[in-house]
């Protein structure tokens, strides 16, 4: 539904970062924080590699496509990161990242 709601805006094929449980403020930094895993690697959990594989699979049947312009890749990657949490409580954050993201390290 959200991937449906934003459509072409952030730039697609994106990669979309999922932070579940813990609090909101924690979980609003793991979905930041799961973008910047490699495209490829996922989770170490089965249960949360099989949702990845399973969520990627569902974006990309919308037919977005690349900028919005329709066609079978939506997304280049769905990673999940997760932090225990009370199942009442349970916060869900989604952020999305253009597929031109850049990141580095460097050891000085």
């Amino acid at each position: 539904e959200t991937v449906r709601r934003v459509g072409g805006n952030p730039c697609p094929p994106y990669i979309i970062g999922i932070g579940v449980g813990g609090t909101m403020d924690h979980c609003s930094w793991m979905a930041k924080k799961a973008l910047l895993r490699p495209l490829g690697e996922f989770n170490a959990k089965p249960l949360y590699a099989q949702l990845e594989a399973e969520l990627l699979e569902a974006v990309n049947n919308t037919g977005i496509g690349p900028l919005g312009m329709g066609g079978r890749i939506t997304a280049l990657g769905v990673h999940v990161d997760y932090y225990p949490c009370h199942i009442t409580a349970l916060p869900v954050a989604i952020n999305f990242q253009c597929n031109a993201s850049r990141h580095a390290s460097e050891i000085i």
